[in-house]
């Protein structure tokens, strides 16, 4: 039993040792192995400052080098200033010394002249006094009486000399005054009988059957005088007038076709913007045909045979033509018929003076369509139609634009001038007046999307029918300042010029 137990306590202290030194050994291993993983991280740790460390020492490294490197930029840029301004400075003075120099030479060149011009009135002083001396001497030898006698002389041609200058001084100036009271008694002539010629000339009575007309031709709102005058481009007047309206226009020839167009309309009685558009083109038609039959007319009258078609069209447009007074189809026969008589009794071409003059004047029909004289656009049109060449110099030489190659270019011009020299007949003030609406129409008809213009209440106020498809209301307003604007620029015009710009849009369908 001993024994037993003491063999029991043996193997218990050996498997207590075996566990002791196990458990000894597996802590010693934990410790080493915790050790060196601890060294792994230490060293790993270290090897990242150290990596950190290379990076920052880099960085500081390339950053004192671009600092540097921008000092050494700043101070060559200064230094690149510095011998910049350096170079200005010296540039500055070079010119500084080179327009001295200039100077000094000028200088030197106005000294040289001077001393010149001084040597020379030296030698003109010296040769004075020894003339002076000379006449002296002659002088010291004349008698008392002699000496009076030559001196009175020489007064007498100075007084002679100043009374002759004073006289063509004052015939220049009497001249200049003759001719500016000339002017000015013409021109006020002109002025108070041109009125009463610019009112028959511009406007046009219609009687109406009664006053209620009046208001069918105004229209609710105004709608229908309004569509009057921009189909026809006249103005039309409703005053207190009993029984009767004013039809105004410049154009005598759209006058015209605006008085048959409200003519027919007061007879019809049907007054609406459909059906003046409608009595427009039917009135429009019948003054063309007036316009061809009063050329042949005109031809036949004078005796004129062979024009081409356009010519007499044109011829015709000038009967609805007034020019300083005078209608200008009868003009221009006057004219044939004057040209053809003094030819007959010079035994110039009769045929030749006669067509000249017939067509002196066949540029005023349409010199509101073509810029130029109107006998240069006569003559321009006479020769783009076949004209012979000795009509189309009368033509361009009536008015001395052209000096005149032959008789019949002479006895033309001297005609027109006969059958102008009439009282009356010398009206400046409508011409200028005619050509001044023209221009304001030619004005406002220059800028795009403009589709028609009227100039209306003699000149003072212009009307631009703009297309709507292209101009917006918007457009329309600066439209209308471009051209006041324009006007003001390029025109002389009395009192102001009102610009209306009408934009309007239409939508038309029929029901079918």
């Amino acid at each position: 039993m001993t024994t037993t137990l003491l063999v029991g306590i043996i193997v218990a202290a050996v498997i207590g040792l075996a566990l002791g030194y196990a458990l000894n050994r597996y802590v010693i291993n934990a410790k080493a192995s915790r050790a060196a993983d601890e060294a792994d991280r230490t060293l790993a740790d270290a090897k990242k400052q150290a990596e950190t460390l290379k990076k920052e020492a880099l960085l500081e490294a390339k950053d004192q080098i671009i600092k540097q490197r921008q000092e050494a930029d700043k101070e060559a840029k200064e230094r690149r200033r510095e011998i910049t301004a350096i170079e200005n400075r010296l540039g500055h003075r070079e010119e500084s010394m080179d327009r001295r120099a200039e100077a000094l030479d000028k200088r030197e060149h106005q000294i040289s002249s001077a001393a010149g011009q001084i040597t020379a009135r030296e030698r003109e002083v010296e040769a004075m006094v020894a003339k002076q001396t000379e006449e002296l001497a002659r002088t010291a030898r004349m008698t008392q009486e002699e000496a009076k006698s030559e001196l009175l002389a020489r007064i007498a041609d100075d007084v002679k000399r100043d009374a002759a200058a004073m006289i063509r001084d004052t015939e220049e100036q009497a001249k200049k005054d003759a001719d500016k009271k000339a002017r000015s008694i013409i021109s006020l002539a002109i002025q108070r009988i041109a009125a009463d010629h610019t009112a028959e000339t511009t406007v046009s009575v219609v009687h109406l059957p009664n006053d209620d007309m009046k208001g069918r031709l105004i229209g609710r709102e105004g709608r229908n005088i309004r569509a009057f005058e921009q189909i026809t481009g006249i103005n039309l007047i409703v005053d207190d007038t009993p029984e009767a309206v004013v039809i105004s226009s410049f154009d005598p020839v759209r006058r015209e076709i605006g008085r048959l167009t409200l003519e027919t309309l007061i007879q019809d009685g049907r007054i609406h913007p459909a059906r003046i558009e409608e009595m427009f083109a039917k009135a429009e038609k019948v003054v063309n045909e007036l316009v061809n039959q009063a050329g042949e007319q005109a031809t036949y009258d004078s005796g004129v045979h062979g024009l081409h078609p356009e010519i007499v069209k044109t011829l015709g447009r000038l009967k609805y033509r007034t020019s300083y007074g005078q209608n200008v189809l009868k003009h221009s026969l006057e004219v044939s018929w004057l040209a053809g008589v003094m030819a007959t009794e010079l035994g110039a071409d009769v045929a030749l003076a006669q067509r000249a003059g017939l067509l002196h004047d066949l540029g005023k029909a349409i010199d509101h369509e073509v810029e130029g004289p109107h006998a240069a656009i006569g003559a321009d049109l006479a020769r783009r139609l076949g004209e012979p060449p000795a009509v189309v110099h009368c033509i361009e030489a009536h008015h001395g634009d052209v000096e005149c190659q032959s008789v019949e270019a002479v006895l033309v011009m001297a005609a027109d001038a006969i059958s102008a020299a009439r009282p009356g007949a010398r009206r400046e003030t409508l011409e200028s007046y005619i050509k001044r609406l023209e221009k304001l129409e030619a004005v406002a008809n220059a800028h795009p999307g403009v589709e028609k213009t009227y100039a209306m209440q003699a000149g003072r106020e212009i009307r631009v029918m703009v297309q709507p498809e292209i101009v917006d209301d918007d457009a329309s307003v600066v439209l209308a300042r471009d051209i006041a604007s324009q006007i003001e620029a390029e025109m002389e015009y009395p009192g102001q010029v009102r610009v209306m710009v009408v934009r309007e849009s239409r939508a038309i369908d029929y029901a079918k």
